[in-house]
């Protein structure tokens, strides 16, 4: 069943062109798949080097909007990156990305490739309701790989039980493992162009090519 996902109105007050790209989907994760590593050194490293180039990071398209509403969120763009800026960076400074499993490999590779933000989550371990909110006062949650990630201000989803991800970093609960059967990959888009469409049609492809992902269910929320 689909997954409903909202955006809170407070946030739509501080930040009116925030958008949500939505695909929920059927998948069986597997440690890794080689032809998307090669399409990403082969492809879409060089791009990302020639738009860093082109622009500088802070004003990659759709990066650039992130930033201005971490901003109007009261969250500092440059102590707490978007997770498209961060990855964009790495690559930039010529270090290597990390191999996780074919789900999270391509969540990355669409951020990489639109700069917008994405997140995937095992739907049996979040809610039936989704509320994409600006993140309360003094609230954290444990980080994947990390300690607790305070998380006040940033931009975050979160079911009846609290935050379970944000555009910057994801918390453990609803990681992606290889025991994940169904997966809800969300894409923030802070932008006001039509590049969101763009992405999403992208990423059911690569869900479909590089995870062996089926059943995808596509929509947007405005």
């Amino acid at each position: 069943m689909r997954k409903q996902v909202i955006i809170d109105p407070d946030m739509k007050i501080l930040w009116p062109a925030v958008r949500i790209g939505c695909l929920q989907y059927k998948v069986k994760v597997e440690k890794k798949n080689e032809d998307m590593w090669k399409y990403l050194k082969k492809e879409v490293f060089k791009k990302v080097k020639d738009a860093v180039f082109d622009y500088g990071v802070n004003e990659i398209p759709n990066i650039k909007e992130s930033r201005a509403a971490y901003k109007a969120f009261g969250k500092d763009p440059s102590r707490y990156r978007v997770s498209s800026e961060a990855l964009i960076r790495r690559i930039g400074q010529g270090k290597s990305l990390y191999e996780v499993n074919t789900v999270v490999d391509v969540n990355n590779l669409i951020s990489i490739e639109s700069g917008f933000s994405a997140g995937s989550y095992d739907t049996a371990k979040i809610g039936e309701a989704l509320v994409f909110r600006v993140g309360r006062e003094k609230e954290t949650y444990k980080g994947i790989g990390k300690e607790e990630i305070k998380i006040e201000c940033l931009p975050v989803i979160a079911d009846e039980k609290g935050a379970v991800g944000s555009s910057t970093s994801d918390s453990e609960r609803a990681m992606i493992t290889e025991h994940a059967e169904e997966v809800l990959t969300l894409i923030y888009s802070f932008s006001d162009n039509q590049d969101l469409e763009k992405t999403l049609k992208c990423g059911k492809g690569y869900l479909e090519q590089y995870a062996g992902a089926w059943e995808i269910d596509s929509w947007i929320v405005e």
